[in-house]
């Protein structure tokens, strides 16, 4: 059943994209991250009843001798009239209803002279199936007849003489429903195992996919194993959900190797509920071109007031000394030279900047005496850089946010489309590259996928 079948291909989430040489930030080992991606899940009670309809030929039942079942001179035809339908119960159940049409001729007569006579009659005939999912992938159902409901009841009409023969008709129904219920069950069996699908889905999550083209990022993500709520049955479908616990690795630069591929999927688990939280990791890189445009912009020909006199910056530039950020500014005015300040990065989530700590302080200068006023100096701009610069993340939060929720959102197959939002992002550790800042970006985000209009 196309529902069925395609319940368990997965979208196959590959961006391919180019490396920007500038902005692509050195190799690291990022944590493994422990989140679930979840699938809730419907199936229309009208696709299993395509898949039951399409197994079940028109004419369902043929009799065509009078002298078997002891020589009952009997004969039938039972044709289904319409499409067979199925209705949700309370109890993991579905109710089944095949409505049928049927042609039946008797004999009457004795010493082998028969007068024969037909009818043409119609019933409903019901079954209630109960399913059962396996956690080894696959439904079992247990068919059982829920009687009949006689639309037109059979008679022959010999003119003077009715004859009923509801009570044959019933005998041999009853007889052939018992053996539709195996016909059922057995179909149920060969379309409803999902190992393969199972199978299938796992592997597409092998292959890591970019979720930054411009910082050369790629996200893997291994599956741990599946987990699945208890079905819901209604009226009209049954509802589901699929968790996949899995792990999330955050990696940049290369594309990583791909996970070997499966052959058969383990036993999943069922679970009373789903976690809906998926975490992951991804980088922005901030080149120290970058970080030093954002300096020049803030100090670049100002000057500061120290001990009555000025001094201003008449240059600067931002680089990284081992796992420290070098902000270097050459002063004239009351102090000509160069001022050193490094400090390690950190994410200031107040301000929603990269600001230096434990800042350090470093004054050239060829001018003994101006020395002496290094420590008023120092403590003006450490001040001043410690409070007014900062490498804004406000754009780098919003631009994750942006490629993530794109890449969570689109439709990879018809009728498949994978549904994500973002609503926790913010920068976690900082780390230093030879061409700039990382910034490695914590986020959780929900993300499904949804099953509409296969």
């Amino acid at each position: 059943m196309k529902v069925i079948k395609i319940l368990f291909l997965f979208a196959a989430i590959t961006i391919f994209g180019q490396t920007n040489v500038e902005n692509q930030a050195a190799h690291y080992n990022f944590p493994k991250l422990k989140s679930s991606i979840t699938m809730p899940v419907t199936i229309p009670l009208s696709e299993i009843s395509n898949m039951i309809n399409a197994s079940v030929k028109e004419l369902i039942y043929q009799d065509d001798s009078y002298t078997d079942n002891n020589n009952d001179q009997f004969k039938v035809k039972v044709w289904k009239t319409r499409p067979i339908r199925l209705v949700g119960g309370t109890n993991q159940n579905l109710l089944i209803e095949v409505p049928l049409k049927i042609w039946a001729e008797k004999g009457i007569g004795t010493l082998g002279v028969y007068s024969y006579q037909n009818t043409t009659f119609e019933t409903v005939m019901s079954f209630n199936t109960a399913l059962t999912f396996q956690n080894n992938w696959t439904i079992t159902t247990n068919t059982k007849p829920n009687g009949f409901r006689w639309v037109t009841k059979p008679v022959l009409d010999y003119g003077r003489i009715q004859i009923p023969i509801t009570s044959l008709v019933k005998k041999s129904l009853i007889e052939q429903q018992e053996k539709f219920c195996k016909t059922i069950d057995q179909q149920m069996a060969t379309q409803l195992n999902f190992q393969q699908y199972a199978v299938a889905a796992w592997n597409v999550f092998s292959n890591p996919f970019n979720i930054s083209e411009e910082y050369n990022t790629w996200l893997k993500v291994t599956p741990i194993n599946v987990n699945i709520t208890p079905l819901k049955f209604y009226a009209n479908q049954i509802d589901t959900g699929i968790g996949i616990n899995v792990f999330s690795e955050t990696f940049t630069g290369n594309k990583p190797v791909s996970s070997p591929l499966i052959k058969s999927a383990s036993n999943f688990n069922f679970v009373p509920v789903l976690d809906n939280q998926f975490s992951l990791q991804t980088t922005a890189n901030i080149p120290f071109t970058e970080a030093t445009a954002i300096a020049r912009n803030m100090f670049l020909n100002k000057s500061y007031d120290v001990r009555g006199s000025t001094v201003t910056i008449k240059d600067i530039k931002v680089y990284g000394v081992d796992d420290k950020v070098m902000i270097e500014a050459e002063t004239e005015g009351y102090v000509n030279g160069k001022a050193f300040i490094s400090g390690i990065p950190v994410y200031d989530e107040t301000k929603k900047k990269i600001v230096l700590s434990k800042t350090k302080f470093n004054l050239r200068t060829a001018n003994i005496l101006q020395k002496t006023a290094t420590l008023l100096f120092k403590g003006r701009i450490v001040k001043m850089i410690e409070e007014e610069y900062g490498i804004p993340t406000e754009e780098l939060e919003n631009s994750s946010k942006k490629s993530i929720e794109e890449a969570f959102n689109k439709e990879y197959y018809k009728g498949i489309k994978m549904s994500g939002k973002v609503f926790n992002i913010k920068p976690g550790d900082i780390l230093l590259n030879p061409s700039g800042i990382t910034a490695v970006i914590d986020t959780n985000a929900t993300l499904k996928l949804l099953l509409k209009g296969f």
